[in-house]
């Protein structure tokens, strides 16, 4: 399945309103979870819904590389995540559960259904997913224009800071963020063919 797909490819089977639903109800929610405010930007305005579907629709959305063999069993935190359900899966029973008009209710019901699932595996998915988004490098789908990395200050996955230490010394060193595709002047390989 391609990327961006995974939200596609169902929205075309039956038209063009569960299209709607189905990011809707995401980024409703993401935008709940991580929302615009006086401190800066949100879910939306980093993309966090290109992310989440990128992942989702690639290898990780469709347990590739996790062992999916039984048995199934609720176990400690530190084994992760058990159960027998894909990440596309567990996304399409949880916008379910917070239903398709999610997107259309006020944000106290949003947030009244979101503490509902609270507890629920697809919300502490939602939740990562969320964060992730917001602060991955661009590369991945989110942080947009670096919205996420200039709202907490970060310059980037900079490998060494050893021509600004003297230059800095004593003084705040605050850099404009760079992307990883932009550090190294070439585009990045292999994150796309990954989702293909």
């Amino acid at each position: 399945m391609k990327r961006r797909d995974f939200i596609l490819v169902p929205a075309k089977a039956v038209g063009g309103m569960v299209l709607y639903s189905l990011v809707g109800v995401i980024q409703a929610a993401s935008e709940r979870i991580f929302p615009t405010d006086e401190s800066g930007p949100g879910a939306t305005e980093a993309g966090v819904i290109v992310y989440i579907d990128r992942q989702l629709a690639g290898p990780y959305g469709t347990d590739k590389y996790r062992y999916t063999k039984g048995p199934w069993i609720q176990s400690i935190p530190e084994h992760g995540y058990q159960g027998k359900e894909t990440p596309q899966e567990i996304y399409r029973a949880g916008i379910k559960q917070l239903g398709g008009d999610f997107a259309d209710v006020s944000a106290e019901q949003q947030d009244l259904r979101l503490e509902s699932i609270q507890e629920t595996y697809f919300f502490q998915l939602l939740h990562g997913h969320t964060v992730e988004g917001v602060f991955c490098d661009p590369l991945h789908g989110g942080n947009i224009g670096m919205v996420g990395w200039r709202l907490i200050g970060f310059p980037g996955p900079v490998m060494s800071y050893r021509y600004q230490i003297d230059k800095y010394y004593g003084k705040t060193y605050s850099a404009a963020p760079k992307s990883l595709e932009q550090i190294l002047r070439h585009p990045v390989k292999g994150v796309e063919d990954d989702a293909e």
